[in-house]
């Protein structure tokens, strides 16, 4: 087991990326950070990483053209439609949310999504093994990982009877993902209450008509909630409830849990999927493929400050433990 101090992503910024030398890249690459550019620093750094290792070198023969939607799905439009007047010879993105507006706005530049929760089942793509149009990809969907969390925050929540998710309305992965939560619940004998949220401003209403309702919180990851990550779990602090996030940097940021997909990982092998682009694979034809690599994190310093105790035989199983 790996452990390590708190880290914030703003860390990642002397790793950045910097153009540079003097020859005309003969590549475009549109990226549509469905977040901010601190939050996505980690992922975009291994992206790059990874194209240099393949001989795409930003600055050099490839160009990266970086737009931010800050969670919002109207800036998800407007930077795709920018990106296709820009003539990019690719798009990448994550969430379905941004993949949809990516395609809305092109049927012929490429489109990699690094993670997808349910790329099938949007219809981003027709069958997993040969997609079929411009939209190739990672997926990040697990179908029993839902349960697992569940079992998680069981082992740490003494008396674990009410849960609370909270996902976006709008963003078709976390209604997906708030679908096989409360079925998980409901199997589990839990009690359930949804709190609906569509922008930041939602959040605070969302706790406050959560109060007294639940042992612990699950909240559905997609940009909107990752982008307001801190303030998700302060407002959860606050109300002296345990939180269960999909993904590591939720944690980071003050989470108790998290367990799923790698998202590094999925972003270094969406650089391979540029890679057969560029060198001329059609994305119709490249399979989308499952998460192969999952993270257990776990933060010490938000259990103590709950009052919980984490077990010894859950911190030797976790890939990363905060405190």
């Amino acid at each position: 087991m790996r452990r390590r101090e708190f880290i914030s992503v703003f860390g990642c910024a002397a790793a950045w990326p910097l153009s540079g030398g003097a020859q005309q890249p003969t590549k475009t690459i549109g990226y549509l950070g469905a977040s901010t550019r601190s939050a996505e620093a980690q992922w975009i750094a291994v992206f790059v990483q990874r194209l240099r290792e393949l001989g795409w070198i930003e600055g050099r023969n490839v160009a990266i053209e970086y737009r931010w939607a800050e969670g919002s799905e109207e800036h998800f439009v407007q930077i795709a439609t920018g990106l296709v007047k820009l003539k990019v010879d690719v798009i990448v993105t994550w969430g379905s949310a941004a993949v949809v507006a990516a395609r809305q706005a092109t049927s012929f530049i490429p489109i990699v999504f690094a993670a997808s929760g349910d790329p099938l089942g949007t219809g981003l793509v027709v069958s997993l093994a040969r997609p079929g149009g411009n939209v190739t990809g990672l997926s990040n969907q697990s179908g029993d990982i839902a349960a697992k969390r569940l079992q998680l925050l069981r082992e740490v929540v003494p008396g674990f009877r009410r849960l609370a998710i909270m996902f976006n309305v709008d963003a078709p992965v976390a209604a997906l993902d708030m679908r096989e939560v409360r079925a998980a619940a409901n199997t589990l004998g839990l009690d359930v209450a949804i709190f609906e949220i569509r922008e930041a401003k939602d959040i605070a209403s969302a706790f406050d008509a959560l109060k007294g309702r639940a042992d612990a919180l699950y909240v559905c990851s997609e940009p909107v909630a990752f982008t307001n990550r801190i303030r998700i779990n302060i407002l959860a602090a606050a109300a002296r409830l345990p939180t269960m996030h999909g993904r590591r940097e939720y944690v980071e940021a003050g989470g108790l849990i998290s367990y799923g997909t790698n998202f590094p990982d999925l972003f270094r092998r969406a650089a391979e999927y540029v890679d057969k682009i560029f060198r001329g694979a059609n994305p119709a034809d490249i399979p989308v493929e499952q998460p192969t690599k999952f993270d257990l994190v776990i933060n010490l310093i938000t259990a103590k400050a709950l009052g919980l105790e984490v077990p010894a035989i859950l911190l030797g199983r976790a890939d990363d433990v905060i405190e």
